[in-house]
């Protein structure tokens, strides 16, 4: 269960939950039409090892990302993701925009594989555990970053905007933001405070991409985590990290305060990119079916 101020590192706790979603991405890219290729995902896994490394190959046949009823949406919806924030990212580099901020940067490897203008400068924000993990071995792999990457160690729980600044964020120029597989392991409070934070750095004409999920009823959810706890798995011990909790729809708070927005259902997404979903399939389709991806501008 999370606790206040608690900490990981690649391995343990939310920093598994990257390990859990690079391998969906490595998982994706075996696919003979991919919606999103990382390369890097596969990366990361096999640096790990163990059954990171043996799903890939089809030698973990128990695993969760190799079930039927969860495995198969789990994967689609990590490549749909993908694409979509690829593709937000490709938008605002032609929009000129030339700071990009990664909150809970987990495993993300953008600042290696999609290709950005001259003089974008990418922040990456996360515990200092998980940042050296991804450090180290892409340099092992021999990758290098397509646009200067500035690590920022940092609790999304703390004053990560003054650790922005102080690592040469510039308020009074555009940015472009991404809170992607993040609010789900913030409580409301955090939320509020990771919005104001964003709100409060963003100049006019910056822009912002974010993933955010309808929480469960409260009794649902308990039965959840009761059902799963002690289940020593990826997918049982994500009910024990999440805080079921929304402080306010993303494009509602961020409206309200000078953003257009705009609003795409994840089945909306899958179904315009060729990956439909039947929301009453089972649980983990149901799962899909509360999760919203939100694109606004500062105006």
């Amino acid at each position: 269960m999370r606790t206040d101020n608690d900490t990981w590192d690649i391995t343990t706790s939310v920093g598994s939950t990257a390990l859990f979603v690079a391998a969906a991405r490595a998982l994706e890219a075996q696919k003979p039409d991919p919606l999103a290729v990382d390369p890097f995902a596969e990366v990361f896994c096999r640096a790990v090892g163990g059954p990171w490394a043996a799903v890939l190959d089809g030698q973990a046949p128990d695993h969760p990302l190799k079930s039927e009823e969860f495995g198969q949406h789990f994967v689609t919806f990590q490549a749909a993701r993908t694409r979509y924030f690829d593709t937000y990212f490709g938008y605002v580099a032609q929009a000129g925009v030339r700071q990009v901020v990664i909150l809970a940067a987990g495993l993300d490897s953008r600042a290696y594989r999609l290709e950005w203008a001259p003089d974008t400068t990418i922040y990456e924000l996360d515990q200092p555990q998980v940042l050296d993990f991804k450090r180290e071995a892409l340099a092992a792999h021999g990758a290098t970053a397509k646009a200067e990457r500035r690590e920022i160690a940092v609790d999304l729980r703390d004053d990560w905007p003054q650790a922005l600044r102080d690592n040469g964020f510039r308020a009074d120029e555009p940015s472009a933001w991404i809170a992607e597989g993040l609010l789900i392991y913030l409580p409301a409070a955090a939320q509020e405070q990771l919005f104001s934070g964003i709100d409060g750095l963003a100049s006019a004409r910056s822009h912002l991409a974010v993933e955010e999920g309808r929480p469960m009823d409260r009794d649902a959810f308990r039965a959840k985590v009761q059902e799963n706890k002690g289940i020593d798995d990826p997918r049982g011990q994500w009910w024990q990290l999440v805080y079921n909790e929304q402080h306010a729809p993303a494009s509602q708070w961020f409206g309200e305060r000078g953003w257009m927005t705009e609003d795409t259902t994840l089945l909306d997404y899958l179904a315009s990119v060729g990956r439909s979903v039947d929301s009453a399939d089972d649980e983990a389709a149901n799962m899909l079916a509360s999760i919203t991806l939100v694109n606004a501008v500062k105006e």
